[in-house]
């Protein structure tokens, strides 16, 4: 007795696997071309002798000495000067996040009374999480970057170190 193929099980079997195979790789382009990873370099060859470019800023921040502090309590980001003499006019200091480029942000801090650098945030700002901080100085002849977490109540030393900077 001979039945029809649509009433096999084996048949279906042989169907649904090349069918969930199908639905699985238009699933895998919908994710990679609505999630775009925004990391990957074009031209390479120019990203690294930019790399090397600012590695020489590390190096001329080490020969001048530079170090910072750096704290965030509330809303409030102080950065203050610690070993040198120097009166700095403007730092620059950029904010990126390890995984989503646009929460980076860029503050141009000018110094109090007091020689810091201080920052008021919204209150509905949320600085918390792993954060890459470079501070430069506003010729940007020099440059400071580290990986940190925020918040800290406590000064965190800002020192140039050529394995953090790239």
């Amino acid at each position: 007795m001979k039945t029809s193929w649509y009433q096999e099980p084996w048949a279906w079997l042989v169907f649904f696997l090349p069918f969930t195979a199908v639905v699985a790789g238009i699933a895998t382009f919908i994710i990679a071309n609505t999630n775009p990873d925004p990391l990957v370099v074009g031209d390479y060859y120019k990203k690294g002798k930019a790399i090397n470019l600012e590695l020489g800023k590390v190096k001329q921040a080490q020969k001048l000495g530079m170090r910072f502090g750096l704290k965030l309590v509330g809303d409030q980001l102080t950065i203050r000067p610690t070993g040198i003499e120097k009166e700095f006019p403007i730092l620059n200091v950029n904010f990126y996040h390890p995984t989503l480029a646009d929460k980076d942000f860029y503050l141009a801090l000018t110094a109090d009374g007091n020689g810091n650098f201080t920052h008021f945030f919204e209150k509905d700002f949320d600085a918390s999480g792993k954060w890459r901080v470079t501070i430069s100085s506003f010729e940007n002849d020099w440059k400071i970057q580290t990986v940190l977490t925020l918040p800290q109540s406590e000064f965190i030393p800002l020192i140039p170190d050529l394995t953090t900077a790239n």
